[in-house]
């Protein structure tokens, strides 16, 4: 007698155990009992919308705490706009938590597209339209290359004062780029560091012997450049009596509120 109540006492203890595992593998076990009842977001967020990511993660939530599926609620949050990467927890007893990271655009690419300050290409919003970035392109394969190439090429110009405003990689491999003061730079394919840090050595005498601004640089050249010349800018008309400008107008503005 006292081996079959030893037996049916161990019985229940396992079933006891294994209850609660099967139960959450079916999913009966969510909201009515152990429901999530709070949203913690984290980040410094300045453009995702609240009510975007709310409206991302509620279905997830609603499973309840052990029936969540994390990794679909972050795959969730991070199809929004301006999510670059996101991390989601749960906190017992009923706290869903969520990190995320925000894109922080560095340049634009192509048409259509901006590139994150870390590397990611994401599509450019509609407000940003006319964002003053720096344009750059390429293939998409080519992200970390054409990057790093911009990068290299403002710091070969910027004694001189003369920033990078576009820096592109054509379908052949071939490279472009154009200088803040206008000047046009063909660099080719090959050598593309060793011609660009020639030109940029040389520049400076370049300029000094001529009167005409430097419209167009050829680099693709064994012993030299092909350089085009413009016309010398002309002396502005005399000036008439000033007017008086207007007084500034002060405009105040509020960036989206993100969640904190």
């Amino acid at each position: 007698m006292n081996a079959a109540l030893r037996i049916l006492t161990w019985l229940l203890a396992l079933a006891l155990v294994a209850l609660p595992v099967v139960a959450v593998v079916n999913g009966w076990i969510g909201a009515d009992r152990w429901p999530l009842s709070k949203l913690r977001v984290q980040g410094e967020l300045a453009r995702v919308d609240a009510a975007q990511l709310q409206a991302a993660v509620l279905p997830h939530a609603r499973r309840g705490f052990f029936a969540v599926r994390l990794e679909d609620a972050k795959r969730a949050v991070e199809q929004l706009p301006w999510v670059e990467r996101a991390d989601v927890r749960k906190r017992w007893p009923d706290v869903l938590e969520v990190r995320i990271t925000e894109h922080k655009p560095f340049a634009r690419w192509g048409d259509d597209k901006l590139l994150s300050e870390h590397g990611r290409l994401f599509p450019m919003p509609k407000e940003l339209t006319g964002l003053d970035l720096p344009q750059l392109g390429g293939p998409e394969s080519q992200v970390q290359e054409v990057t790093a190439l911009y990068n290299e090429s403002r710091q070969l110009f910027a004694p001189m004062g003369l920033d990078v405003t576009t820096l592109v990689m054509d379908a052949r491999g071939s490279w472009s780029l154009l200088l803040g003061n206008g000047t046009q730079v063909v660099v080719g394919r090959a050598d593309a560091r060793p011609r660009l840090g020639r030109f940029a050595r040389m520049l400076p005498q370049l300029l000094a012997t001529q009167a005409q601004p430097l419209v167009r640089a050829d680099l693709r050249y064994t012993n030299g450049f092909a350089l085009s010349w413009g016309e010398a800018p002309k002396a502005p008309p005399p000036a008439a009596t000033p007017t008086p400008l207007p007084a500034p107008i002060a405009v105040a503005g509020r960036l989206p509120q993100g969640i904190t």
